[in-house]
């Protein structure tokens, strides 16, 4: 996944720092991702919920209305970002010029309200995702001062950033606003809210379902805060929104072409220091590290994935031989682990002067098989083809691309 910084501009041109996230080869679709989850700090939501979309083939833009926190020494590093409804209208128009026009909306919070403020004025949007958003200003307002009520502008702090408020912006973003855009909107509206959230509560996802055209649907993210601060939270909105949005945007699983069989495609992710997209037919994986050497954790290893291949052959394997044979297997489940072993401590090692992998497989075998057929299906699984490979000689060509 290709990243990159843009600059665009909001309300009165004040310039406003976003980010782009393309997937591997062209996109079939493009998103704008609008949110204030910076007010926290490092929260992992952006990174799940631009994953989500870029796994699909979304080209994400991805801009965050909060003002950078400032130091001890009474300066910041770059400058405020200003919400605005026009941010949004202006990363869709980026978006539109370069890539495919933004189709998808998803917005957090405040951001969340600005998204759909601004449907009227992007007739393109076919789908339009909410994170914790109020449906109008209240929430904002109750954490003005009465003089900044009033100044309609002001800055609001929920936690290391901060929100600054321009006059207009509450404006565009009134209750009664938002309901008509809601409720011109053909398209599909997903609204996901955490119960528990201290800063929107659930009557402002209630709202904005009833304000929709179409008939839409609530996620309850239970246990989860404003941010999605906690990568649990994150994990599960993003696993919400990903099949949704390729559902009801253009099925851009279906539009890509899907590789040759026997051909793989990995790409660096562009997220932290090991992630990798992975593509094979027409799916896409992730593989990445733990926390404890540096990763994301956010897929499995490449060894847990070549111990994922030796399983998932073992058991179709079985399945094939036991359907083959008529046998009354109900249910097969392999658990594998993977060690380095002293050659000296293995009796099948030819050398024994080094480590040697050792791949552990544990077979169970559920359904009313005789002893015979059970440990027939036993030597089976070394007959899978996974399991051949791994144990032949193999031979690995690399050549470098130009």
């Amino acid at each position: 996944m290709g990243t990159r910084a843009v600059e665009l501009r909001g309300a009165g041109g004040v310039p406003v720092t976003a980010v782009l996230e393309l997937p591997p080869g062209r996109p079939a679709a493009s998103a704008v991702l609008v949110s204030c989850f910076a007010c926290l700090g490092q929260s992992p939501g952006p990174a799940r919920l631009c994953h989500a979309l870029v796994s699909r083939g979304f080209a994400v833009l991805r801009v965050d209305f909060t003002a950078p926190p400032v130091g001890s020494d009474g300066a910041q590093t770059k400058p405020d970002t200003l919400p605005s409804v026009d941010a949004v209208v202006e990363a869709a128009a980026w978006l539109r010029e370069r890539y495919p026009p933004a189709r998808l909306l998803v917005g957090h919070s405040l951001g969340g309200t600005a998204a759909a403020a601004a449907l009227p004025r992007l007739p393109e949007v076919a789908a339009l995702a909410l994170v914790n958003a109020p449906s109008g200003p209240e929430p904002v307002l109750e954490r003005l001062t009465a003089l900044e009520r009033e100044a309609q502008e002001g800055e609001v702090s929920l936690g290391p950033g901060r929100l600054r408020l321009a006059k207009g912006f509450l404006h565009d973003i009134a209750a009664e606003r938002v309901a008509q855009a809601l409720g011109a909107f053909p398209g599909a509206v997903l609204v996901l809210h955490a119960p528990e959230d201290r800063y929107v509560s659930l009557e402002h996802a209630r709202r904005l379902l009833a304000a929709a055209r179409r008939p839409g649907s609530l996620f309850l993210l239970d246990g989860a805060d404003h941010f999605l601060s906690r990568e649990a939270d994150a994990s599960l909105a993003a696993d919400v929104l990903g099949p949704w949005a390729a559902r009801h945007v253009t099925p851009v699983t279906e539009r890509e072409a899907p590789l040759p069989p026997g051909v793989v495609e990995v790409h660096e992710a562009g997220e932290g220091s090991f992630a990798q997209d992975i593509r094979t037919g027409r799916h896409r994986l992730r593989a990445d590290e733990p926390l404890s050497v540096g990763g994301e954790d956010s897929g499995p290893t490449p060894y847990g994935l070549l111990l994922a291949a030796l399983g998932a052959c073992t058991a179709m394997t079985l399945r094939m031989y036991a359907s083959r044979k008529g046998w009354p297997l109900e249910h097969v489940h392999v658990q594998l682990s993977h060690d380095k072993v002293h050659a000296k401590d293995c009796q099948e090692c030819e050398t024994k002067t080094r480590k040697v992998d050792r791949l552990k497989r544990s077979v169970k075998l559920v359904g009313p098989l005789s002893e015979e057929q059970r440990a027939k299906l036993t030597a089976m699984a070394d007959r899978c083809p996974v399991h051949q490979t791994l144990e032949s000689e193999v031979d690995v060509l690399t050549v470098l691309e130009d």
